[in-house]
């Protein structure tokens, strides 16, 4: 079996490093046309734009500005022709702590980033390429959306209803647009360094595989729903965990 989205357009949110940026390169490597990137940062989205060619290019931009979404999604359809396949990836954490605790400034822009923003991207996709010419979107979630945690509640939640928009969407925009997502365990990036660097190979063990993901795991599992080879699959929340989720169902404890 080989997963291939050859002649796809992508667009990938938060694309500038870690998970976002394996993405890219692993789309490309699989024979998409192009990628339009999307970051806040033009010091980090750029170079990656710069090393990857003329295939990718970036729109540099705040995720839950509407204006941005539309600029970045429209440069897809512009540029390539279409938007064919979407990655709603950006994410934050901002805050740890009990929900009767946190700031709730920390707590609305953790749920504004994690499920506010892809359901803009989703719209303005469907709009402006997926409701003529059909696609795939795929959301980045986690499996601190399938069961709670310590600490992270804002977080869990709002990945937690992610999953169910993700659902609510490929129930709304079938049978033309598929759209799934991935429920991933500790990935080895900046974003979750505070749950694994102060001892790695602990954290690494509560995970049944022995150790922590990598951006590229999660990567090839973005692709896999993105492509063809996942025609008949809609609605899923893929667990991407090392074992997470099968053995015990939680985030494990930094």
């Amino acid at each position: 079996m080989e997963v291939r989205v050859d002649g796809k357009t992508a667009v990938v949110t938060g694309a500038s490093r870690g998970i976002g940026e394996a993405i890219v390169r692993e789309l490309l490597a699989s024979g998409a046309r192009g990628v339009v990137v999307t970051g806040r940062r033009p010091d980090t989205l750029e170079p990656l734009a710069a090393e990857l060619g003329d295939v990718v290019v970036p729109v540099t931009g705040n995720a839950t500005d509407e204006e941005h979404v539309e600029a970045a999604v429209g440069t897809a359809v512009d540029t390539f022709g279409a938007c064919d396949l979407l990655v709603a990836n950006a994410g934050t954490n901002p805050a740890a702590g009990p929900l009767t605790d946190v700031e709730m400034s920390a707590v609305d822009k953790t749920w504004e980033v994690n499920l506010r923003a892809p359901l803009l991207w989703a719209r303005h996709a469907w709009r402006a390429s997926m409701r003529e010419h059909g696609g795939s979107i795929v959301t980045i979630g986690s499996v601190g959306g399938l069961a709670p945690s310590p600490m992270i509640g804002a977080y869990n939640v709002s990945k937690a209803a992610l999953h169910h928009l993700t659902r609510q969407l490929a129930h709304e925009l079938a049978p033309g647009v598929r759209v799934n997502a991935v429920a991933a365990a500790i990935v080895r990036t900046r974003l979750s360094a505070a749950l694994w660097s102060e001892d790695e190979q602990v954290v690494a063990e509560r995970h049944p595989l022995g150790r922590l993901g990598t951006p590229e795991d999660v990567a090839r599992a973005v692709t896999f729903l993105l492509s063809d080879v996942s025609s008949w699959i809609t609605g899923v929340i893929l667990p991407v965990d090392g074992g997470v989720a099968g053995a015990s169902a939680g985030l494990p404890e930094a």
